[in-house]
């Protein structure tokens, strides 16, 4: 079952079609979120009925529970944290963590993990804060149905990793209100987290479909079963909007235009578009 919620954009006098340029678009099981972060109008919403795999998207609370924890005291930002064999994984970009016993810390780790999608600092940090503790303070901050179960792998065969308990879970309405709460500083960490998601690495997605001036801090999430673009989006004049696109389309070139696609035909309905 499909549900679509849509609103006219101030300044524009335009209902927003998410279902119309998903379908354009060609956008597979997609679950939109699109909700301004100023006074330009309520949440639009496209929610295809899909319960979909959260694959990286999962990184950016998984950051936020880093963050939770030096906040309280069981870790520090700087303390020496060592890359071993069980976290040891493909990365799509160049990083040191895929050097064993490559000495990082937690701060590192964490704006690898998020401005490169960096695998293997994703496993260290699960094992430093812990799946389970890292799931219960999400709860705490109001975010429930994001679980922490398992480690990342780059590439099959799958990472061995004896204590997960399932699947990592990150709805897009949960992803769409994390980052709402990282734009208005309202979650442990938002600054840092803020920084490295404006120096995101793959800006394939979403990003291609917007123009040079406007900015998005965002993250992406692929495998061969999924693909999916989210993060706070700053237009030119300065609104500003958080924007979560997941997918049921495998990973690929062709996905990846598909989300510039969809990006361009919503672009100009934002509120400083073209009339």
């Amino acid at each position: 079952m499909h549900s679509w919620v849509g609103f006219a954009v101030t300044g524009t006098g335009r209902t927003l079609d998410l279902a119309g340029w998903v379908a354009e678009a060609g956008l597979a099981g997609a679950v939109v979120y699109l909700r301004p972060l100023g006074p330009n109008g309520a949440e639009a919403t496209y929610d295809s009925g899909a319960t979909i795999y959260p694959a990286s998207m999962i990184k950016v609370p998984l950051a936020v529970a880093v963050a939770a924890a030096e906040h309280a005291g069981r870790l520090r930002w700087n303390e020496p944290v060592a890359v071993t064999a069980a976290n040891l994984t493909v990365n799509d970009a160049p990083s040191p963590t895929g050097t064993l016993g490559y000495i990082s810390t937690p701060a590192e780790l964490v704006a690898l993990m998020l401005a490169q999608s960096d695998n293997v600092a994703t496993n260290v940090l699960i094992e430093l804060v812990g799946r389970e503790r890292a799931t219960a303070d999400l709860a705490a901050l109001g975010f429930p149905g994001t679980q922490i179960h398992r480690k990342l792998s780059g590439a099959l065969p799958l990472i061995d990793d004896p204590e997960a308990t399932g699947r990592n879970q990150h709805p897009a309405g949960d992803a769409a209100a994390l980052f709402t709460r990282i734009a208005a500083h309202g979650v442990p960490g938002s600054a840092r987290i803020l920084d490295a998601l404006a120096k995101q690495y793959w800006n394939t997605k979403l990003s291609a479909g917007l123009r040079p001036n406007d900015r998005f801090a965002h993250k992406t999430g692929d495998t061969d079963e999924v693909s999916h673009d989210g993060g706070i989006l700053t237009l030119e004049s300065g609104a500003r909007y958080v924007l979560v696109v997941y997918t049921t389309l495998p990973a690929s070139d062709d996905a990846d235009r598909r989300f510039a696609t969809f990006m361009q035909r919503l672009r100009p309905h934002l509120a400083d578009g073209a009339a």
